[in-house]
């Protein structure tokens, strides 16, 4: 039997399950701030390498240009502290920058069990919104590891790393706190499988565009009102979805199939929605709709917008006249909810990893089977039952709620240039 392999001290976990330096082991938190500049950082690591030293942890802020740059390492060989204080102050003073050396005790604090990460949309983000938001995490028995901005425009979008509490229990709390605020915020467990949600499903209607489908069909039959009364108590829940369409698509009966490709023409997209789409596609993602609507209108827009799937009802048409029925399987809130598992089966993604986004009642289904159902500009019955609620009018938003910054979506857009 061979002897067993002695154990780096880096090997050992701690408390928190990750890997760190002894507790006792002796440690110095340099921090470098002033002016960013390219550089500073290879210096700061240039001018430490002089002393032997195991870099513990390093964290980089730059806000409005300000940099501070902090590095955990553990303790020269004895007795060159002084000399490495006073060398690093040197350095620092050479750039125009500012050091602050503390002496100290092992690695930072094992963090709480309970991964979660927060992310909060304002339009604007005030102070006071954040103030309260700190509050009700540390309420919970959370604490806030670490606060990064995702986005400055077209919403502020800031993503806190919480641990300490439970996701359930801060989402329950942060949702009653959002309603209050007026600000969005969805709260997701940490891990590796946020940014592995690979397929997105949308609603059409009022949430991938800003019209309803078939009220742009009523209007040239001279029925809009109607129906638009219909739609409404249909996505409220008054009405059974089914029901509701056939007695709107029986309103378009003797309507000239030529009215197609002017509605297809009037069919306006959701402000961001080329963005989401394309982003998404970029960095892997398949992207499918499910519509209350026609396929007359979603297979021309799979076709424009490069979507991986699509399905919705289908007007029949004979003799080039619209006969006021629809022909195949009806697409309701059963009907979402079974195609985004089988969009999900196809595209080989479980469904704990996909991303549904509806405004509707009939989207409820299909917003609650998938990983994160998200209520875009959603009725309250909606925004109330989904995992988090989008409620401004850019549907590129939602990839704040997957953890991908404005950056990185402006970069994509530059390499494509």
């Amino acid at each position: 039997m061979s002897a067993p392999q002695p154990q780096h001290p880096a090997d050992a976990p701690n408390a928190d399950g990750h890997f760190s330096v002894p507790a006792d082991t002796p440690t110095l938190l340099v921090k470098i701030f002033g002016k960013d500049r390219p550089g500073i950082t290879a210096g700061l690591f240039d001018t430490l390498a002089a002393y032997s030293l195991d870099v513990v942890d390093i964290e980089q802020v730059v806000t409005r240009g300000r940099m501070v740059l902090c590095a955990l390492v553990t303790e020269p060989p004895a007795g060159l502290e002084g000399e490495l204080r006073a060398t690093v102050h040197s350095w620092a003073e050479s750039i125009r920058m500012q050091a602050e050396i503390i002496s100290g005790i092992g690695d930072n604090r094992p963090r709480g069990m309970g991964r979660s990460l927060v992310t909060v949309l304002g339009h604007p983000l005030t102070a006071e919104s954040t103030a309260s938001i700190a509050a009700t995490i540390t309420g919970t028995g959370g604490n806030i590891d670490r606060i990064f901005r995702l986005a400055k425009y077209p919403v502020t979008a800031v993503e806190f790393a919480v641990s300490g509490t439970q996701t359930e229990t801060l989402r329950t709390a942060l949702a009653t706190e959002a309603a209050k605020l007026g600000v969005d915020m969805a709260v997701v467990a940490a891990g590796l499988h946020r940014r592995a949600q690979r397929l997105i499903v949308m609603d059409v209607d009022s949430t991938l565009i800003q019209d309803e489908v078939i009220e742009l069909f009523a209007a040239h039959a001279g029925c809009e009102d109607e129906v638009a009364g219909v739609t409404a108590a249909a996505m409220r829940g008054e009405l059974d979805f089914e029901q509701s369409l056939h007695a709107r698509v029986a309103l378009l009966a003797g309507l000239d199939a030529s009215v197609v490709d002017k509605v297809r023409s009037e069919v306006r997209l959701t402000p961001g929605a080329r963005t989401l789409i394309r982003t998404l596609k970029r960095l892997g993602y398949q992207v499918g709709v499910v519509s209350g609507g026609f396929t007359q209108v979603t297979d021309d827009l799979r076709e424009r917008l490069g979507l991986d799937f699509a399905q919705a009802n289908t007007l029949e048409i004979v003799d080039g006249k619209l006969t006021g029925k629809v022909t195949g399987e009806i697409v309701d809130r059963a009907g979402k909810a079974r195609l985004l598992r089988r969009f999900a089966a196809e595209a080989g993604v479980p469904l704990a990893q996909t991303v549904a986004i509806g405004d509707g009642a009939n989207d409820l289904d299909m917003l609650n089977a998938a990983g994160l159902g998200v209520a875009f500009n959603a009725k309250p019955v909606v925004r109330e039952a989904a995992h988090t609620a989008v409620n401004v009018p850019f549907l590129d938003t939602v990839l704040y709620l997957l953890g991908i910054t404005r950056e990185e979506v402006e970069a994509a857009d530059a390499q494509e240039a």
